[in-house]
């Protein structure tokens, strides 16, 4: 239970997850608790996920749950739904004539609007009418309507009408098969991997899933990676289900998020749809998690609380012995890994809905060719060719703002953030160089700072450049460009994708923000301006990574009556990686790139956890990841422990916001031994005092390792 607390000259909330008869703390020593804030206890299951978190991701278990609670109960907010009121007529107002109110009009008219509602109207749609709190009271003195209050967002009332507010589409065959075999484990803990190429009809799968759990009584959390997809899923959904169906991401209000979150306590709504964080939230009736494009790298947390909101998912589905649902067009390693061992069982969608098959990837090569914002001539006309036939362009360069840097043709200065291992990125809207790792801004140069030549030209191309040229080169049709840069006003994102969905001819210039489930059925060419920068990266998820982006912006293209066409750019046709991607497909690849993890060592196959220090001084952040690392490996003893400690070394961006960063690894077979390590050394960090003028962090089951 939450309660109020004296901390040093101030109150703040805490909250009281056990009770002792006795303590080894002095009677005279202890405060006692200023104030309970709640009635009832707070709910077992977010408590059983918080410890389990906390416990799992070697993090403090005061902060744990202070995260995964809405920002006004941490400000100590009653534990109660907000409520509102809605108006009805009495039995009086029902047979009241008009003529009877005399000269008060706008009470009639009132009363005749609410006539027309027989199950009432809330106050905010009565005065958004024009009539006033004055004429509402006169009515109810006259006994004419009355008032009842109701949570803002109430409970599930099928009526007649069933659960559905529309029919459910027919399924195909494969679709049909998948929904069999998710039905034969809706009363028990049940993971499945389900992998449809893009445009298979996998969000029909889910909500015939979730019919099915709702109409049982029970409830359904859906996972979606980022928020660009919640209003999308959220209209899909209401728009399918005759109950509440609520939304929990950053982008709503701090009151609304509070109401979803009781709603779905209480069990007042039977879908609830969110981002990672909604992974904490607390169901009544645990009925059926699912996971949509399970492999995205948002569902990790990187900083503070570092979980994986996929993870826990499975955790908690378990916990509950409830089916839990990943599904992806193409699925992370470790999803893999455990399908073919069969703790997952295996779903497959392989024919789209449109019945035109996933186009596959064209590599281009750029080698020796001449370019205009990054685009060469081939890809050029295939552009030209498309839109002359009515259609749509996608065009995907995953670097936002006009250059990647800036550079001096005479002497070969590049423009580099003074705080951070990273160069400048060139923007013209507005114009300037910006850092896009610490935020800093610098105005354009006259000129070159070491050699004074105004010769300053931007190397690369980015988002703005690629809108830039295509405007230029089809300067009658619209030129959309849609990354963090130009959607940073509210509903602009949505906006831009409703007028690409009318139809019209147009070109759209993105960043991966286009690449995740976004139906764009008038899109038939898709072209990725560069497809090289993630093949060579120093992470060893890289190529993974980038296979999946290449995937899921390729999938955009032919998702309605029309095949589509995908064209990949590349100075390296010839890989062999890349070349088994565009020939045989993301499987044929994930099952490569499985072989060389397990040769390797690597994840899936062996557990990490990565130890991050920074500072301001460098020489404080060496000095204690070196004496850390060697506390460490003496505690673990010779060489035949099952934990190995690698480091410590800088990591990949060594100095980033003026800090200084380095990385300590720890690697093992054994999940319980790696969390035995990892638990050592937190204990050790914390004790230590030299620890305490260095930020450091633990991150179990790293997902990079920049």
């Amino acid at each position: 239970m939450r309660v109020r607390v004296p901390f040093g000259r101030r109150e703040v909330m805490g909250i009281v997850i056990e009770c002792r008869t006795h303590s080894e703390i002095a009677l005279a020593d202890l405060k006692p608790v200023s104030a309970w804030l709640d009635a009832s206890p707070l709910p077992d299951d977010w408590l059983w996920l918080c410890r389990f978190t906390a416990r799992y991701y070697q993090h403090a278990l005061g902060d744990t749950l202070h995260q995964s609670l809405p920002v006004l109960l941490r400000q100590g907010r009653p534990l109660e739904a907000r409520t509102r009121e809605r108006w009805f007529l009495t039995a009086s107002g029902r047979d009241c004539p008009p003529e009877r109110l005399g000269r008060a009009r706008r009470q009639a008219e009132l009363l005749a609007l609410l006539r027309l509602h027989p199950r009432g109207l809330t106050s905010n749609i009565i005065t958004a009418q024009g009539f006033s709190r004055a004429q509402l009271d006169a009515l109810v003195d006259r006994g004419l309507i009355e008032c009842q209050q109701e949570a803002v967002i109430d409970g599930p009332s099928p009526g007649s009408g069933g659960w559905l507010a529309e029919p459910a589409l027919s399924l195909n065959r494969e679709q049909a098969t998948v929904l069999a075999a998710l039905h034969e484990g809706l009363d028990r803990y049940h993971p499945c991997l389900l992998q449809g190429v893009t445009g298979s009809g996998k969000t029909e799968v889910y909500l015939q899933l979730i019919e099915a759990v709702v109409a049982r009584g029970r409830q359904a959390l859906v996972l979606v990676p980022e928020i660009g997809l919640t209003p999308q899923t959220l209209a899909r959904f209401r728009k399918r289900f005759r109950v509440p169906v609520v939304a929990l991401h950053s982008g709503i209000s701090d009151g609304e998020r509070l109401d979803a979150w009781l709603a779905a306590t209480s069990g007042r709504a039977p879908i609830v749809i969110g981002t990672r964080s909604a992974i904490f939230t607390p169901l009544a009736r645990p009925g059926a998690i699912i996971v949509d494009e399970e492999h995205d790298g948002s569902y990790k947390q990187q900083d503070g609380l570092r979980y994986h909101a996929r993870d826990l998912a499975v955790v908690r589905a378990h916990h509950h012995a409830i089916p839990v649902l990943l599904g992806s067009a193409t699925p992370s390693l470790e999803s893999l890994a455990l399908a073919q061992a069969g703790r997952y069982r295996h779903l497959h969608l392989t024919r789209r809905a449109s019945r035109h098959p996933p186009a596959r990837l064209e590599l281009v090569d750029l080698r020796g060719r001449a370019r205009q914002g990054g685009l060469i001539a081939p890809t050029i006309d295939a552009i030209r060719k498309t839109l002359t036939a009515g259609h749509q362009v996608l065009v995907f360069i995953n670097r936002r703002g006009f250059a990647p840097t800036l550079a001096c043709h005479e002497c070969g200065w590049l423009a580099e953030c003074d705080r951070c291992d990273a160069r400048l990125t060139l923007h013209r809207q507005p114009p300037q160089l910006a850092c896009h790792h610490c935020e800093r801004q610098r105005p354009l140069p006259d000129a070159c700072p070491d050699c004074s030549s105004a010769d300053l030209r931007p190397l690369g191309a980015g988002t703005e450049r690629a809108e830039e040229t295509l405007a230029a080169l089809f300067p009658d049709v619209a030129v959309h460009r849609i990354d963090r840069d130009s959607t940073r006003r509210k509903d602009a994102f949505e906006n831009t994708l409703a007028e690409v969905r009318r139809g019209a001819p147009c070109l759209l210039v993105g960043t991966q923000m286009l690449a995740k489930g976004h139906h764009l059925p008038h899109v038939t060419l898709v072209v990725v301006i560069n497809a090289d920068a993630g093949l060579y990266a120093s992470d060893f998820r890289a190529l993974e990574h980038s296979a999946q982006l290449l995937i899921q912006v390729a999938g955009r293209a032919g998702r309605a009556e029309h095949p589509g066409r995908v064209m990949v750019q590349t100075l390296h046709s010839d890989d062999p990686h890349l070349r088994l991607l565009a020939e045989h497909g993301y499987d044929a690849l994930a099952r490569q790139l499985l072989e060389e993890r397990r040769a390797a060592d690597l994840p899936p196959y062996r557990f990490l956890a990565l130890a991050r220090f920074e500072s301001p001084r460098e020489a404080d952040v060496t000095t204690l990841a070196d004496t850390a690392a060697s506390a460490l490996r003496d505690w673990l003893g010779p060489n035949s422990s099952p934990v190995q400690c690698l480091g410590p070394v800088p990591a990949p961006m060594e100095r980033r916001q003026n800090r200084y960063h380095v990385q300590l690894m720890l690697s093992s077979t054994q999940r319980s031994k790696l969390h035995e390590a990892s638990a050592w050394l937190a204990a050790w960090l914390e004790s230590n005092r030299e620890a305490r003028r260095v930020r450091w962090s633990l991150d179990i089951d790293p997902q990079t390792l920049s």
